[in-house]
């Protein structure tokens, strides 16, 4: 886990949106719990599916954050949003240090399983082993 610091805002960001560059998670969670519309941190991990001690420890920096799966980042955005507060996926996955995976679609979902389903037994592992190294690398960069 690389430790990252927050760094305080530039003046004028508050017209960018809500980002604050530099943020882990843990500060963008904290400052997004800190808003008057938010919840508290229990009601963040049961409405996202968090176990309540995990997210805890990602906000007292005692768990790492790089592996988090992006469907928790998401879910937890979906939380705040529903609360009313502005924020954005691309926000969660800078926090952690990864780049916003793109959206699934069910066509391509349904396009790429047709295609993986006609390939030999062994060009099939072979696209997962290729499919992880890429997630590997994009996690890296």
């Amino acid at each position: 886990m690389t430790s990252r610091q927050t760094l305080p805002p530039s003046p004028g960001t508050a017209e960018d949106g809500p980002e604050s560059p530099g943020e882990d998670l843990a500060a963008l969670l904290e400052r997004l719990l800190a808003l008057p519309r938010s919840g508290t941190q229990k009601d963040l991990a049961r409405e996202a599916g968090i176990s309540y001690p995990t997210l805890n420890a990602w906000m007292n920096r005692t768990r790492g954050t790089s592996r988090i799966p992006p469907e928790k980042l998401r879910a937890m955005v979906e939380v705040f949003r529903r609360w009313g507060v502005k924020t954005t996926p691309k926000e969660f996955f800078e926090a952690v240090g990864r780049p916003v995976p793109g959206p699934s679609r069910d066509e391509r979902e349904a396009r790429l399983l047709k295609l993986y389903r006609q390939l030999p037994e062994a060009r099939q592992r072979a696209l997962i082993k290729d499919a992880e190294a890429m997630l590997q690398v994009s996690r890296i960069t």
